[in-house]
């Protein structure tokens, strides 16, 4: 199976959206769907409390972290999103609405790590994707912190957040989340992660953009919308 670069990560991306025709909305729902698919798989059994603290970013991967809250509240689970950064566009702030209709609770402060081990069983990060380039902006560095001192098990949504997306980890202390939900493909800095559970999801690429691309991704089974690499 293929690793992207980050320039092929962006190239699959804009082959989508230009020759493909599908919208950022489409994608995005598709991605978040089979993330919480991944956390239920990984986790539903396991937790002593099925709250989770989702932490979304301002770009593409915050949109699909909202999405997979509120997937998770459908499931059963009792999603909290810290959100801190929000923006004017349109997507994002349907996507706000629809999880404050679903009465989800949204956090203002970044939960420090004492908090986080004492009111949740697994964190989701998605506050940064592919297109990241390292370092930590300063405003996102205490709940960056918090991620890497938790005691509990933390769910990355395609890049661990902080990673560089080719070279992996940059800093000493660098997120080491238990789960990997790589998202179309996995990218280059899947091969530093040492945690328990990589999955794969976004069953939408095309068989054409797959052998463009020579992807060579695993059959998904059945009518899953998640696989385990």
């Amino acid at each position: 199976m293929k690793l992207l670069t980050q320039k092929e990560a962006t190239d699959i991306d804009l082959k989508l959206f230009n020759d493909y025709k599908f919208s950022v909305d489409q994608l995005m729902e598709l991605a978040g769907l089979s993330c919480a698919h991944s956390i239920s798989k990984c986790y539903n059994d396991s937790v002593l409390t099925p709250k989770v603290l989702v932490c979304c970013g301002p770009g593409n991967n915050g949109g699909d972290g909202l999405v997979c809250a509120r997937h998770l509240a459908l499931m059963g689970f009792r999603p909290v999103i810290y959100y801190p950064k929000r923006t004017d566009n349109a997507l994002y702030k349907n996507l706000t609405h629809q999880c404050e209709k679903m009465n989800i609770p949204f956090v203002q402060e970044a939960p420090k790590t004492g908090d986080i081990d004492a009111n949740f069983s697994v964190v989701v990060d998605a506050l940064f994707g592919f297109s990241f380039k390292p370092p930590v902006r300063e405003s996102f560095t205490p709940i960056m912190k918090s991620l890497v001192e938790t005691k509990i098990p933390v769910a990355s949504i395609d890049i661990p957040s902080g990673w560089d997306v080719e070279k992996g980890p940059t800093e000493e202390k660098s997120l080491n989340p238990d789960l990997l939900i790589s998202l179309t493909a996995p990218k280059l800095c899947s091969s530093h992660f040492k945690g328990q559970y990589h999955y794969l999801g976004g069953r939408f690429v095309p068989p054409s953009l797959q052998e463009e691309f020579s992807l060579n991704l695993p059959e998904y089974p059945g009518t899953e919308s998640c696989v385990r690499l």
